[in-house]
């Protein structure tokens, strides 16, 4: 079979869809805000951390540094707090799932007196931003969060616009085209087997991966062995990190069947990226939904 119909057979596979297959978005560069009432000084509030990840935490209130405290502080390579800021950075040592709790308490002694919450680790997601609110905030706290709210119901109207047209269009070659997934130049593919880079502490090594790139997307072919024991493994989510800052908007995550013990498997990743977006190299995690074992690629390029 020629390479040029291997490439349209695996964009048909890709876009045809499965029970299987499963979406990501990319979280929004906005703040998340927590806010604390009276009584709120024994609740416990959930943040994601992710290891290499910097997640920052704002506070409206002075904090009492002596009253910091910080379950598996040894899991974190970087702990560095202010007078009314906290910058966390896990280690690889934490394991995805783990949950250890960061209380605080505030200088000014109003309510609540302190405040407590829940860091969960995420092979590859993280709160960056963390506004925490105790006091009165200002009108222009509410506009901008009410600006933010629009943004967000725009970016899904738009999202949710964008999926009607793709379920209305022809599935296939059809469908790229009717879509705008492609133009004249088609889809270039590449076997980047050889320059990709593997870490060892993976779940599965991968023994053959290709990408692709058309008009509006890019995607990755990757096959997966090496699993030792336990249960199956099926990919869950996916990110697809580049040059410091870049992250592609991954759309969806396709697995025909899981991956057992000793044996191959295929995951498909799409991701929405321009060509301009699509230069550099990126490193591509995958995980699964329920438990810590992960694949991490790295120095992946596209054509």
């Amino acid at each position: 079979m020629h390479a040029t119909s291997l490439v349209v057979l695996l964009w048909l596979a890709l876009l045809a869809g499965s029970a299987a297959a499963q979406g990501n978005m990319v979280p929004g560069n906005g703040a998340r805000r927590i806010e604390l009432g009276p009584d709120d000084s024994g609740a416990l509030t959930e943040i994601a951390v992710s290891p290499g990840l910097s997640t920052v935490i704002l506070f409206d209130s002075e904090l009492v540094q002596e009253g910091i405290a910080l379950e598996g502080r040894h899991v974190f390579s970087n702990v560095d707090v202010g007078r009314t800021t906290m910058r966390l950075v896990p280690s690889e040592r934490g394991t995805p799932g783990e949950k250890f709790r960061l209380s605080v308490r505030f200088r000014d002694g109003a309510a609540p007196p302190g405040a407590s919450f829940l860091l969960t680790i995420h092979p590859a997601r993280s709160d960056r931003l963390v506004e925490v609110y105790r006091s009165a905030r200002t009108v222009e706290s509410y506009q901008q969060e009410a600006r933010e709210a629009r943004a967000e119901m725009l970016r899904c109207q738009e999202e949710r616009a964008h999926l009607v047209s793709e379920h209305g269009a022809p599935v296939g070659l059809a469908g790229l085209l009717a879509t705008g997934g492609i133009d004249a130049n088609g889809v270039a593919g590449r076997v980047v087997t050889e320059t990709v880079s593997s870490d060892r502490r993976s779940a599965l090594q991968p023994f053959m991966v290709q990408s692709f790139r058309s008009k509006t997307r890019v995607a990755l072919e990757v096959f997966l062995s090496g699993l030792r024991g336990g249960l199956p493994w099926t990919a869950s989510g996916a990110a697809l990190r580049g040059p410091p800052g870049t992250e592609l908007k991954v759309l969806r995550v396709w697995q025909a069947s899981p991956i057992a013990s000793g044996g191959p498997g295929r995951v498909v990743i799409e991701a929405e990226a321009s060509a301009e977006s699509a230069r550099g190299s990126f490193s591509l995690k995958l995980w699964e939904a329920e438990g810590p074992r992960t694949v991490t690629i790295g120095n992946v390029t596209f054509p």
